[in-house]
């Protein structure tokens, strides 16, 4: 598990790829000696033009945990219904797709 998980390797990711680069305090005692060698072949970890951007956007939002165990359980029923590939995700664009605006209440 350690060979697979880095940690100097994953934080390099972290500080180079997802937040752009190290922070100031880090680059400055930070050689590029000690840094470990890439394995494998090199990946593509952003995109580098808007045409290769993806199609989703990854958010955060919240949830009562009412709503999140409702939600949960019909993921749940779906997938005993033979829906194997059903997720959070598809379940909410689902109800995207189908929202009745005009017979939402005022209380939402």
């Amino acid at each position: 598990m350690e060979a697979v998980f880095d940690a100097s390797e994953v934080q390099e990711v972290l500080e180079d790829r997802f937040y752009s680069g190290p922070r100031p305090a880090q680059r400055e005692g930070r050689e590029a000696s000690k840094r470990p060698a890439p394995r494998g072949g090199t990946r593509k970890c952003a995109p580098e033009t808007e045409a290769e951007e993806l199609s989703y956007k990854v958010i955060c939002i919240s949830l009562y945990k009412e709503d999140l165990a409702r939600l949960d359980a019909m993921v749940a029923e779906l997938k005993a219904n033979g829906h194997r590939k059903m997720s959070r995700s598809a379940l909410i664009r689902y109800a995207l797709d189908t929202a009745d605006l005009d017979g939402l209440p005022r209380a939402y």
